[in-house]
């Protein structure tokens, strides 16, 4: 009797989520909610001081607009993280875990 191969799953199966991290994962989405009207109102922060350094008033409003880019951009960079994370951590593990496997054998 041949031997077959069973079909490989393209999606391996995901570990069950613990406490801890699911944890982690909601303190990563408020970080996003947070972040993005922090570095505007930092931003204001800056140009309004700057306004009153140079005796201008369209400085601040040039704060609030770099501000809100820079925090654009970092949630987008944080979100691009997350998920190349999230996509390693599917994998079949890391050169660590493998390591370690071999180790134990």
């Amino acid at each position: 009797m041949p031997f077959h191969r069973p079909i490989p799953e393209r999606e391996p199966r995901q570990k069950m989520s613990t406490g801890l991290q699911s944890l982690v994962e909601a303190e990563k989405l408020m970080q996003i909610a947070i972040l993005l009207p922090a570095s505007a109102f930092i931003g204001w922060l800056i140009g309004a001081w700057l306004d009153s350094r140079f005796h201008q008033t369209w400085i601040s409003i040039i704060g609030i607009i770099f501000g809100g880019i820079a925090g654009i951009v970092h949630v987008v960079r944080l979100a691009m993280a997350s998920t190349d994370d999230s996509g390693a951590n599917t994998g079949n593990g890391s050169d660590a875990e493998k390591d370690s496997s071999h180790r134990k054998s």
